[in-house]
């Protein structure tokens, strides 16, 4: 094997693979490791490596042929893309077994794993030999110290006692934050459901409701029924509101109504106007927080706003121009500045004298394939939704469009299982 034979898990967490040839496969989110009856150092059996698709798939450490600082590269491009499964004496190094609570077997002194060593034997197996632990001093001042240790100096770790103990998430967090939300909910959609639960309790809203957004349907009620009805609300309310009308659509009306009465007046105002309209309907689609701007706004101004790195690229292709009040539903709506006409007019200039006003409206209750029509004959990414009296109630965006498109479970599916990534 080139490169390393002595590597710590955690290095490995988002190491792009390849291919013999240089073919990229994907990224590695985890490592699976086969735990032992006996206090033996278990074998580690492959990597779960994540497809550009977000398809999770399994490759046996026999496949790797060399494990760099930078990457990680295979004996071979063709790879089985079947799903990954976690077996039942399985368990993800980095997603179980790190933050579980030990015990030092030298003093009995509670601990909590940091990292797993693993380390080639000359048969060419895997084998996670040490472990990184912080000693729990019970003192929130104070952390104990590190010690890297023999797997066999650390108690606690069989598979009913990592299922049944509860865990910290704080170097879980640690991998997440360089992580992008869409691959976190990947990440999350794929650990156990007790591990599901520690994770979310402890991110702080607004990272939950991000990720939350781009998880399946049944994790994002899931998540949401399980935690305290007050956090729900908080993290409702960091959401988007039609990602948050959406999810609220899908609760029993007590339950939904419930969390509405929770939620701060001014944050679930635009969730209720949302959730009025039908799911497949333009104002279903819609989100209430386009890019208004009144027609005195300078082209300055109207690029500060779509920097905004909290806006979609597809939102911020475009600003929408109304009488007061801009907050939808706005005064009347007067029509729309693409970004590229932004971008070659002088900073100074204003506004109202490049509003497109021939680009048609949806209507709020316009269908889906209605909709969808719409994008193709005008060739945009988003789209003004106004009423009957001239109000913009707000903006679809080609990727809720999309969403409602493709199959319910499109976020699992990925790619067909028969497909192979073939050899150069």
């Amino acid at each position: 094997m080139a490169g390393t034979s002595r590597v710590f898990a955690a290095q490995l967490a988002g190491l792009p693979v390849f291919g013999p040839d240089g073919e990229s496969v994907g990224k590695v989110r985890d490592v699976v490791a086969g735990l032992r009856l006996d206090r033996l150092p278990p074998r580690v059996l492959g990597m779960v490596v994540e497809l550009i698709t977000r398809r999770r798939i399994f490759v046996p450490m026999l496949r790797v042929t060399s494990l760099e600082a930078n990457a990680v590269t295979l004996a071979t491009g063709m790879v089985n893309l079947r799903h990954f499964h976690q077996r039942p004496n399985e368990v993800m190094v980095l997603g179980e077994l790190l933050d579980a609570r030990v015990s030092v077997t030298s003093n009995d002194s509670p601990a909590v794993v940091v990292d797993a060593g693993m380390e080639q034997t000359r048969t060419r197996d895997w084998l996670i030999t040490k472990l990184a632990v912080r000693e729990r001093t019970g003192r929130l001042s104070r952390r104990g110290p590190l010690q890297v240790l023999p797997w066999e100096a650390v108690s606690g770790l069989g598979l009913a006692e990592i299922s049944a103990q509860p865990q910290g998430a704080q170097q879980l967090l640690a991998l997440f934050d360089t992580m992008r939300a869409v691959d976190v909910a990947s990440a999350l959609h794929d650990l156990p459901v007790k591990r599901r639960y520690e994770v979310a309790d402890a991110m702080d809203d607004e990272r939950l409701a991000d990720v939350l957004e781009e998880l399946p349907e049944e994790d994002q009620k899931d998540l949401l029924t399980h935690l305290n009805e007050d956090r729900a609300a908080d993290v409702l309310e960091a959401m988007n509101p039609d990602d948050a009308a959406d999810l609220l659509a899908e609760l029993p009306d007590f339950d939904k109504d419930r969390l509405l009465s929770l939620m701060e007046p001014e944050e679930s105002a635009p969730v209720r106007r949302l959730l009025a309209y039908s799911h497949d309907t333009a104002g279903g689609l819609m989100t209430p927080e386009p890019v208004v701007l009144t027609p005195d706004a300078t082209v300055a101004e109207a690029l500060a706003r779509v920097r905004n790195p909290d806006l979609t690229p597809a939102l911020a292709s475009m600003v929408f121009v109304a009488r007061p009040p801009q907050a939808t539903p706005t005064g009347r709506y007067l029509g729309c500045v693409h970004i590229q006409r932004l971008l070659r007019e002088a900073p100074f200039d204003l506004v109202a004298g490049m509003v497109d006003h021939h680009l048609g409206s949806l209507s709020p209750n316009a269908s889906l394939g209605e909709v969808t029509r719409y994008f193709a004959a005008y060739n945009l990414v988003v789209a003004p939704v106004v009423d009957d009296q001239e109000h913009l109630l707000g903006a679809v965006s080609v990727d809720d469009v999309l969403d409602h498109l493709l199959p319910d479970d499109w976020r699992e599916s990925g790619l067909p299982e028969t497909a192979l990534i073939p050899e150069s």
